[in-house]
């Protein structure tokens, strides 16, 4: 797969962007990376393989991997009421709970009943220091400012939710008995060599050399220079377009037979398999057609970054696209698009 036809510092200095980071999959391994422009703007540091993004909700593809990784090893269990496990916290009861409960499996595919509140989960206030998830679910913090609970029928409708990823950190770490970044480094990180992933970067005094600023539509600096999220399961990873790329090998070599972590054929097909009737909709990824053709994505859209993944696992191909720069448009509209279409059509 080649950039056919395209100019890339051509097209940043067009969108305005001041660093981008490729990763490209092909034959079921990382064919190259591309790194081209700054971490900050008008600075001196240039990205390279080992440069840090802020990859936003890409986080919920990560956070689907260590889930369907602990159901596999009887630490949680897709189909069964969460509020079994959980201990720190619970899913109220109500009226929409009566007939079915909030499944693992309904949180990872957005159909849990729950729907975000208007302007929640907003990037961290440092004076206001790091909130508790229990205090995010209760309801106690400026980035969800009611307590969260099922609005409609768990299964009956699709509502994009970071609030349902947050009840997935808390389970993971109620189940384990660890911090959630803990359990995801032991997991899946060391396994897999993502030496450049974090997602205690809130709680972190980390060496920010190797991590790119977040630049608004004009190319210019946002406030606080490095946005972070302090809920790390929906939105708080910072990662490398090569880390991202060795995830979904991992995926690829799963649906295989051959995982390096311990995920069964049969529980990657699961993960990438359309959730309760909705066809777009996986376990932590979204898809896109069926069988050999079927295509995964998952996009990260915050203060200051953009980035996506897209990839082909029954093909051995994909891409992991991150830039430093919130264009205002969604992925395909943007720089990210015309770098897919390059790629891919």
């Amino acid at each position: 797969m080649e950039l056919k036809n395209m100019d890339l510092e051509e097209r940043m200095k067009f969108y305005r962007v001041p660093g981008l980071n490729i990763t490209v999959l092909e034959n079921g391994q990382i064919n190259r990376t591309e790194n081209k422009g700054e971490l900050e703007a008008e600075g001196n540091r240039k990205v390279n393989d080992d440069s840090v993004f802020n990859a936003c909700s890409i986080s919920k593809f990560l956070t689907g991997f260590l889930a369907v990784k602990l159901v596999e090893e009887g630490m949680l269990h897709l189909d069964e009421d969460v509020n079994k496990s959980l201990a720190s916290w619970k899913v109220p009861e109500n009226g929409f709970t009566k007939n079915k409960k909030v499944t693992l499996r309904n949180l990872l595919s957005h159909q849990s009943g729950i729907t975000d509140l208007e302007g929640s989960f907003s990037e961290l206030n440092p004076q206001l220091g790091i909130p508790s998830m229990t205090a995010i679910l209760e309801g106690e913090t400026p980035y969800c400012k009611a307590p969260i609970r099922v609005t409609c029928e768990p299964e009956s409708e699709f509502h994009y939710s970071d609030a349902g990823f947050c009840i997935i950190q808390q389970l993971i770490e109620d189940v384990t008995a660890k911090a959630f970044h803990q359990v995801m480094n032991e997991q899946i990180f060391e396994p897999l060599g993502m030496k450049n992933s974090y997602l205690d970067a809130a709680k972190t005094e980390l060496n920010r050399e190797n991590f790119s600023c977040g630049h608004n539509k004009k190319g210019e600096l946002v406030n606080g220079k490095y946005p972070i999220y302090p809920y790390p399961a929906a939105a708080g990873l910072w990662t490398t377009s090569v880390d991202l790329a060795k995830l979904i090998l991992e995926l690829i070599h799963a649906l295989k037979g051959e995982s390096k972590i311990g995920i069964s054929e049969g529980s990657a097909k699961e993960m990438i398999t359309p959730q309760k009737g909705k066809n777009w909709a996986g376990l932590g990824v979204f898809l896109e057609g069926s069988g050999e053709k079927l295509e995964i994505a998952s996009l990260g859209w915050g203060v200051g970054f953009q980035c996506m993944i897209a990839a082909f696992p029954y093909k051995g191909k994909g891409a992991v696209i991150m830039t430093n720069a919130e264009l205002g448009v969604h992925q395909m509209e943007g720089i990210i698009g015309e770098i897919y279409k390059s790629l891919f059509s």
